[in-house]
């Protein structure tokens, strides 16, 4: 029996940013699968990467913003 496979949620639309150690840090998609995020990284109002996070490492209002349960 196969699981269910979520699709990736594209959030790059609502505009959820926070800011950590000097970077901006915006939300592109979540992951429900494999729990992570996508993410771009902006210091000095340069794009420095775009990368994937685990959610767990979010703030926790960043969290419930992404995956309100």
């Amino acid at each position: 029996m196969a699981k269910n496979k979520k699709k990736v949620i594209n959030l790059s639309h609502q505009n959820i940013s926070f800011i950590e150690k000097e970077r901006h840090i915006k939300i592109i998609s979540f992951n429900p699968n494999s729990m992570e995020v996508e993410v771009t990284v902006t210091q000095d109002d340069e794009p420095k990467k775009i990368m994937k996070l685990p959610l767990g490492h979010l703030p926790k209002e960043i969290k419930k913003l992404v995956r309100p349960v």
